[in-house]
């Protein structure tokens, strides 16, 4: 089973074996963006594989709409149909990459897993998934009597709903820059240097001049961000305002969809962001800020809070996927 994460930094490709399904004998890492189309990585992986492959599963950042994704924030169309044509392959499925996540949960071990908050899970409740990478993913599972069915949504890219005053002056410093502001223009990797941007013209915070010059030199301004967050040098103090912001909206969001998904069964955070900046989630008590929601505090104190710390956890729940489907054929 050939699996794919589909990303619009990284592609992430696996091979996993049927004897033993969800280990990966074979991967690799690309970047995305040097690429003008994703068939080039495809083959550029293929020509290192030695192996017959009977399928491939691929998640990928955007919705699915009849075989095709389009990527959201890559200028990519995946088509599987043609895919199985030129590879000739048993069966190519596409699933959005928060699809993919969702599936991957019920194969995470422990050791995958950071707990912020143990909760009481209630058998066979609704979970869902929140994954902030370069943009913002929402998944979610219900149970169908048997097993866990996983959906893909597009809530990343709903109205951004400021939680205090000071998110009110983000939005407002945001809707000029935008025809909508999502939430993933504020919670996600595209989103922070827009926080960064807001504190810095509000006045609210300044950057020393290393740090201007830092951002005027990196390609991607997020990572400069987050490190200069992290190392807590003198000057960087705008940084750490930013995560707070970050967190804080990761917060609230997270709590809204818990009690729109009646999440009784768990809350998982994925993407590559989270794993980055996991001590901050205990500093700015994440979970308190989770279950602050007006006469449902006790609600959702008892659902499980996890942070994915697996930066494999897409292709995992792909090849699962992957291998389920396959079964439907053979």
């Amino acid at each position: 089973m050939l699996a794919g994460d589909i990303g619009a930094t990284n592609t992430r490709l696996a091979l996993f074996s049927a004897q033993d399904p969800y280990t990966a004998v074979h991967r690799a890492k690309f970047k995305g963006p040097r690429y003008t189309r994703f068939g080039d990585i495809l083959r550029e992986f293929l020509a290192d594989v030695h192996q017959p492959i009977l399928a491939a599963s691929l998640g990928a950042a955007g919705p699915v709409v009849e075989e095709r994704v389009k990527l959201t924030n890559l200028p990519w169309t995946i088509d599987a149909q043609e895919l199985r044509q030129e590879f000739g392959w048993q069966g190519v499925w596409l699933l959005n990459d928060l699809k993919a996540i969702a599936s991957s949960v019920e194969h995470l071990p422990s050791a995958d897993l950071h707990s912020l908050q143990n909760g009481l899970a209630e058998a066979q409740g609704s979970r869902f998934v929140i994954a902030p990478g370069t943009g913002l993913g929402v998944g979610y599972l219900v149970w169908n009597g048997q097993r866990y069915l996983p959906y893909a949504t597009e809530a990343g890219h709903a109205d951004f709903a400021p939680a205090n005053a000071l998110q009110d002056e983000l939005l407002s410093f945001l809707r000029p820059r935008f025809p909508q502001v999502h939430v993933e223009h504020v919670c996600s990797g595209i989103g922070i240097p827009n926080i960064y941007d807001f504190l810095l013209a509000s006045g609210r915070a300044q950057a020393p001049e290393w740090l201007t010059a830092q951002l005027a030199a990196a390609p991607d301004r997020t990572p400069v961000i987050v490190d200069a967050a992290l190392a807590g040098e003198p000057g960087s103090q705008i940084c750490q305002q930013v995560i707070e912001i970050f967190v804080d909206v990761l917060a609230a969001e997270a709590g809204s969809l818990a009690l729109t998904y009646g999440s009784t069964g768990g809350v998982y955070i994925g993407g590559g962001i989270p794993p980055r900046i996991l001590p901050e989630f205990e500093r700015l008590n994440f979970a308190q800020k989770f279950a602050a929601k007006t006469a449902y505090e006790s609600y959702l104190g008892r659902m499980p809070i996890h942070i994915i710390l697996n930066t494999g956890a897409g292709l995992l729940g792909a090849a699962a996927y992957g291998w389920q489907q396959l079964s439907r054929i053979a």
